[in-house]
């Protein structure tokens, strides 16, 4: 295979290496070293690939929120009508691997990050555009109040994703949440899913 091959690969190991390491240990408390060889490749060439540990975790992030939009961008493709687009986003944000415990734990962390660390918020921001301009777009001809209907049905995923972060009570229940969120939904548009 050619290096080029062999390099996004590796790359692609260590993405997904640091996933599984933070939601492991909860944190981002793990070293380069403990990422690399989960990966299965050298500490040296994870700092070649990324730089540091926060450049390595912004490139998960990124990897995560890139499953999210294609999750979203297919669910939306198959909503035919507004009720349905505002389904089709909680679905992606719940569906998938967008749920996973170790998903859940990294974004726990970004947001941490995202305090502190400038292209963590920026990302983070860029996200939350996208989010809530999808759910005032789909909820403008629902109601009276697409921004406020938006801003509170992100709040609530947001919301649900730090109360399974922190929760003592097993995987994170994709069904549950979806389930609130719905409820939510139906008081805010009269309208069931």
């Amino acid at each position: 295979m050619p290096r080029t091959g062999m390099m996004a690969l590796r790359k692609d190991a260590l993405v997904k290496a640091t996933i599984g390491e933070i939601g492991r240990k909860g944190s981002l408390d793990v070293t380069m070293g403990q990422i690399a060889r989960a990966a299965g490749v050298s500490s040296a060439l994870a700092h070649h690939y990324f730089g540091s540990k926060d450049d390595l975790f912004l490139a998960a992030m990124r990897a995560i929120l890139s499953e999210f939009g294609l999750e979203a961008r297919r669910a939306l493709a198959a909503a035919h009508t507004p009720r349905a687009r505002l389904s089709a986003l909680v679905q992606a944000s719940f569906g998938g691997r967008n749920f996973q415990p170790e998903v859940v734990a990294a974004w726990l962390n970004f947001y941490v990050l995202a305090q502190t660390q400038p292209q963590a918020a920026r990302l983070l921001r860029i996200y939350q555009q996208r989010l809530v301009a999808n759910l005032i777009h789909a909820a403008r001809p629902l109601c009276d109040d697409p921004v406020g209907l938006a801003r509170t049905a992100a709040a609530l995923i947001d919301g649900l994703y730090i109360r399974h972060a922190l929760a003592d009570a097993g995987p994170p229940d994709a069904g549950a949440a979806i389930a609130t969120l719905e409820t939510y939904l139906e008081l805010a548009t009269g309208q069931r899913p």
